[in-house]
């Protein structure tokens, strides 16, 4: 599978939060579009997630979207692991106040951690 194709699936498996990131990317890229498109659009999607956290919105809401990234992980072909480790999961927890990281960090998957961790060298909180 194509991380285009990937990107698509996560926009037709979580409509609500797919909405919010496709917000983010006008804002920040207007209808601009290319190749590397689903990549930078995941970028929005942790930014959208971000927003969310700082709302106050329960992890619950997004466990089967974390379930299925961390899937895609697994099984994803290199652009896939690049787009969810650099574009997705380093820009996760931005901003976000440190009682809201906290529950969403307990809801993420092992390997999406282990990602962030990596990058970061420090949990979120």
């Amino acid at each position: 599978m194509s991380r285009d194709k990937f990107c698509e699936e996560v926009k037709a498996k979580f409509p609500s939060i797919s909405t919010l990131a496709d917000k983010e990317y006008f804002r920040l890229w207007g209808d601009f579009e290319s190749d590397l498109y689903s990549y930078s659009w995941f970028e929005c999607l942790a930014n959208a997630l971000n927003n969310e956290m700082g709302k106050g919105k329960p992890p619950k809401d997004y466990q089967g979207l974390f379930t299925f990234i961390s899937n895609g992980l697994l099984i994803g072909d290199e652009d896939i692991k690049k787009a969810i480790d650099v574009a997705f999961v380093e820009n996760l927890f931005w901003n976000v106040p440190l009682n809201a990281c906290e529950l969403y960090w307990n809801a993420l998957p092992e390997n999406l951690k282990d990602l962030y961790f990596g990058f970061h060298r420090k949990k979120p909180y």
